[in-house]
């Protein structure tokens, strides 16, 4: 079962880029400077981010559906123009090296599966999930703190 893991589209957030503390807390947005490397993931680019860089913790709506599943969190992305991450059938660093919990919805938006698992072992799950023809998408969470972290899709 082929699938592609895809970042987010970065124009989503350039409006937010250089933005001042107080500016971006209106956007319920907030800046950081990351202190070392790794920890930081950018969902645009699906890889931790370098010590040094400036990055933005923003609220995203990654399930902007009208059911019950509909839902927003925190996610981190570089504050500058980063190309969009595509993976197809290979599993993202970022993905591979964090408790993960994978989502499964179908065309309707509700949710029809779920587990929490290795980020090592994903991919068995993703093949898993997509052979079920009633399941339209995934998501990928950090388990630990509950933030979307990917869409996957068939291709």
């Amino acid at each position: 079962m082929s699938f592609r893991v895809q970042g987010l589209h970065p124009t989503e957030f350039e409006h937010l880029f250089g933005l001042d503390d107080a500016s971006l807390a209106k956007h319920k947005a907030k800046r950081y400077v990351t202190d070392e490397n790794g920890g930081y993931p950018c969902r645009i680019t699906l890889e931790d981010v370098g010590a040094g860089e400036n990055l933005l913790l923003v609220n995203y709506a990654h399930q902007p559906c009208a059911t019950a599943y509909a839902s927003q969190g925190p996610i981190f992305v570089r504050e500058k123009h980063a190309t969009r991450a595509e993976w197809i059938d290979e599993i993202p660093d970022q993905l591979q090296v964090r408790l993960l919990s994978l989502r499964a919805y179908d065309r309707n938006d509700m949710m029809v599966d779920a587990d929490v698992i290795d980020g090592k072992a994903l991919k068995p799950l993703i093949e898993r999930f997509l052979a079920n023809k009633e399941v339209a998408y995934l998501h990928a969470h950090f388990a630990r703190r509950g933030c979307f972290a990917a869409k996957i899709e068939r291709t």
